[in-house]
């Protein structure tokens, strides 16, 4: 829960500027400009942050009041806003709490002296890259706009989507230093009252002192994971297309300031492996799409792991897939080749995340070519072992949910340990934990992966 300042806007205009100077780093911090004035022959300030005020509204604003004459001007503070600030969103406020907000938010902060309210002049403008699409989550028939990390214009993608008047943003904010701007996003009449409730409470009871990783730490913040499942709770999207079909199939979003991404509650299996490709299709593609990622990523967990299992009893292989026998001399028993082309791959994938992306094509070669044929003619690795890897590589790319792919590796590697180790019975035992760790599951909604409801 943020701490807040329960001081008031007095009548003292000087006790006012005071308080402000004690607590607000003016004269040590080059962004905090204090501007001094008078209007209609009463003294004001402005506190403004350099770089988010919009210097032509503020001429315009400022021409304005220095036009006002001392017979102008009015009792009270609304009367002045109404009468004498030329401006759309102006906002009257009586704590320092929402001054100090408004203020590092990067609004305008007016005091005159007189009046008992601190006017908030919202003539701002954010820093933000382009809305152009996700270089992740991408489209062949879809928009190709995406979220950006400013939360005002993730909101106004959403709303030009649904033009409904049953779609609401509630704002609020977490973390006691950060102060971070979250938006709960749902349709009013679609909703889970209940599954609403709770992320709510949980969002307002927070005792978190920053969201320094924006969305992660939200998640991390609301639900605590137990270590040892790896299976993502929330799912992600930078799609507002795909946002908005998920609020108008009675879900959550949840968004938060400085970060291009939705969070999206509840969630499911069924949930994770979709991707924006299956709203804009027909109905046979769209099956046959989802059918071809759900066998792939079936394929990703299984293939090593059978194929160790057979290797070790080769009585079992059926005659037609003899072929797939190990032909060459093994000098690296198969578990460890598996396991060190495992690491070898995640080597290259952060590799290439840190490659300049004018030396990622050639460096890929290399890496591909010279490396992987040098590591099979001196025997480190088996061809067929390379192969499956190599699918297995390819093939997490079919799904869109970057730590969903993590998880279904943690699985695989876990199946082949228990495989190696105990041979039938470890890949039985593994193959129940796999189902457990998705049937237990719990996700924020109280349902597991499977859409049941825990307890």
């Amino acid at each position: 829960m943020v701490e807040k300042d329960t001081k008031k806007v007095g009548r003292s205009f000087r006790e006012n500027i005071a308080y402000l100077e004690q607590i607000l780093p003016v004269k040590e911090s080059f962004d905090i400009v204090r501007r001094d004035m008078e209007i209609g022959e009463r003294a004001a300030t402005f506190y403004f942050i350099d770089g988010f005020t919009k210097d032509e509204s503020m001429l315009k604003i400022m021409d304005s009041l220095f036009s006002v004459k001392a017979e102008d001007m009015p009792e009270d503070g609304t009367t002045f806003a109404r009468r004498h600030i030329p401006y759309v969103e102006v906002d009257l406020v009586q704590s320092f709490d929402e001054v100090f907000r408004n203020l590092l938010s990067g609004t305008t902060c007016l005091f005159i002296e007189g009046y008992e309210v601190c006017f908030v002049i919202d003539c701002r403008t954010y820093p933000a890259r382009s809305v152009d699409e996700p270089d992740k989550d991408k489209s062949l028939r879809g928009s190709r706009d995406g979220f950006v990390e400013t939360i005002v214009f993730n909101t106004a993608l959403l709303r030009r989507r649904i033009r409904d008047a049953h779609l609401v943003m509630e704002m609020t904010e977490a973390g006691q230093t950060s102060r971070t701007d979250i938006a709960i996003c749902y349709m009013k009449d679609r909703v889970d009252p209940e599954l609403l409730k709770n992320v709510s409470s949980r969002i307002e009871k927070l005792q978190i002192d920053d969201l320094r990783m924006n969305q992660q730490s939200l998640a991390e913040a609301l639900f605590k994971r137990k270590w040892f499942n790896p299976f993502p709770k929330f799912k992600f999207t930078e799609r507002p297309d795909t946002a908005a079909a998920c609020l108008l199939e009675g879900k959550i979003v949840i968004l938060v300031d400085n970060s291009p991404s939705a969070m999206i509650l509840p969630t499911s299996i069924y949930d994770m492996v979709e991707e924006a490709n299956d709203y804009y299709f027909p109905t046979i593609t769209r099956v046959y799409l989802k059918f071809s990622r759900a066998l792939i990523t079936f394929g990703t967990v299984f293939l090593t792991p059978v194929y160790l299992l057979f290797m070790q009893n080769l009585e079992w292989l059926p005659e037609m897939f003899r072929f797939t026998v190990v032909q060459e001399p093994v000098y690296v028993p198969l578990i460890f080749q598996f396991l060190l082309l495992e690491l070898s791959i995640d080597g290259l994938r952060l590799a290439a995340m840190n490659t300049p992306s004018m030396l990622s094509t050639p460096l890929s070669v290399i890496a591909g070519l010279v490396m992987g044929e040098f590591a099979v003619s001196s025997g480190w690795f088996n061809a067929e072992i390379m192969l499956g890897m190599a699918f297995v590589a390819v093939a997490n790319y079919t799904q869109p949910n970057f730590e969903l792919g993590y998880a279904l590796k943690f699985m695989r590697l876990m199946l082949l340990i228990l495989t190696a180790c105990f041979n039938g019975t470890g890949f039985a035992v593994g193959c129940v934990l796999v189902v457990c760790f998705l049937a237990f599951n719990k996700t924020l909604s109280g349902r597991n992966y499977l859409n049941v409801k825990l307890n």
